[in-house]
C-alpha cells in the first residue's frame, strides 16, 4: 500500500507541475505576440536610418568619421543580450557558449577584452567565470522601451568613441519563428560593413554633413542595440513558450505512465488479497 500511496503522490504532484507549465506556456504565447510586433515594427525605422547614414557617408565626397573607420585593435568589447529568467530551454546557453568560445579563441588576457551584459543570466554567468564585465543592466521589462536601455547603449557607444574599445561586437538571439531562434554575432562598431538595400539618395544638409553624422552615427549604433534587444525579447518568449510546451507534454506522458503503473499495482494488490482470502477459506474447510 505504501508503494501505491507514493505513486498516487507522484501523479498528483506531476499534475500540479503540468498546470504550472501550461499556464507559463500561455503567458509566453501572449507576450510573444506583442514582442514580435514590436520587433517587426522597429525594422522600417532601422532600415531608413541605415539608408540615411549610407547616403551621407557614401554619397558625400571627402567625408569621414571615426565610427566609420577601422583602427588597430588593442581591446575588444562584447555586448551580450540574455534574459533575466531561465526556463527558456537553450535560449541563454547557446549565446553564452558562443561568446565564451569566441573570447577564449581570440584573447589570452582579460586586458584584451571587456563584456557588457544585458540580462541577469548572462551577468551571473560571466561573473562566475571571473570574466571582465564592465557594464550590465538587469530587471528589464518583457516589453522594454528605448528609455530603459538608453543609458547602457550610450555608454557602450561612448566606450568606443573615447578609445576604450577599438571594436564592439553584439551577440543575441535572432527571432526567426516561434520554434526557431538563431544565435547572431554582429560587428556593431566600427560601422565599416553598413550598407543600404535601397538606391543611395542625395540629400541637402543643414548645417553640414559632418555635423549631422556626429549626431546620427551614435544614434544609429544605439538603435542597433535596441533593435537587437527587441529581437532577443521575441526570441526569449518563443523559446520559453516552446520549453513550457515540451515540459507540459512530458508531464502528461509521465502521468500516463504513472497511472498505468498505479492501476497495475492496485490490480496486483487486489489479486493478492483475493488469493489470500480464498486460501484462508480453503484452509478452514
Amino acid at each position: 500500500m505504501a508503494s501505491l500511496r507514493n505513486i498516487k503522490t507522484r501523479i498528483n504532484s506531476t499534475k500540479k507541475t503540468s498546470q504550472i507549465t501550461k499556464a507559463m506556456q500561455m503567458v509566453s504565447a501572449a507576450k510573444l505576440n506583442r514582442a514580435e510586433m514590436a520587433a517587426k515594427s522597429f525594422v522600417p525605422y532601422m532600415e531608413k536610418l541605415q539608408d540615411v547614414v549610407v547616403s551621407i557617408s557614401m554619397g558625400t565626397s571627402g567625408i569621414s568619421h571615426p565610427m566609420l573607420v577601422s583602427r588597430p585593435v588593442n581591446k575588444t568589447g562584447y555586448l551580450v543580450v540574455t534574459s533575466d529568467r531561465g526556463l527558456a530551454g537553450a535560449f541563454n546557453s547557446n549565446v553564452l557558449r558562443l561568446v565564451t568560445k569566441t573570447i577564449r579563441e581570440r584573447h589570452k588576457s582579460t586586458d584584451e577584452y571587456a563584456i557588457i551584459v544585458i540580462g541577469r543570466t548572462g551577468y551571473e554567468y560571466f561573473k562566475r567565470l571571473n570574466m571582465n564585465v564592465v557594464l550590465n543592466i538587469v530587471g528589464l521589462s518583457d516589453h522594454p522601451s528605448f528609455t530603459d536601455i538608453s543609458n547602457i547603449a550610450k555608454q557602450s557607444v561612448g566606450l568606443f568613441e573615447n578609445g576604450t574599445f577599438d571594436e564592439l561586437y553584439l551577440y543575441y538571439n535572432h527571432f526567426v519563428s516561434a520554434i526557431q531562434q538563431e544565435v547572431t554575432e554582429k560587428k556593431l562598431l566600427p560601422l565599416t560593413e553598413v550598407t543600404s538595400t535601397n538606391r543611395i539618395i542625395s540629400y541637402e544638409f543643414e548645417p553640414s554633413a559632418p555635423e549631422i553624422l556626429n549626431v546620427l552615427l551614435p544614434q544609429y549604433a544605439e538603435s542597433l542595440i535596441y533593435g537587437s534587444l527587441l529581437d532577443s525579447k521575441a526570441s526569449e518568449h518563443a523559446a520559453r513558450m516552446t520549453a513550457m510546451k515540451n515540459a507540459t507534454d512530458n508531464a502528461m506522458d509521465l502521468i500516463d505512465t504513472l497511472t498505468l503503473t498505479y492501476n497495475r499495482a492496485r490490480q496486483a494488490a487486489i489479486t493478492q488479497e483475493i488469493t489470500e482470502i480464498v486460501g484462508g477459506a480453503a484452509a478452514l474447510e
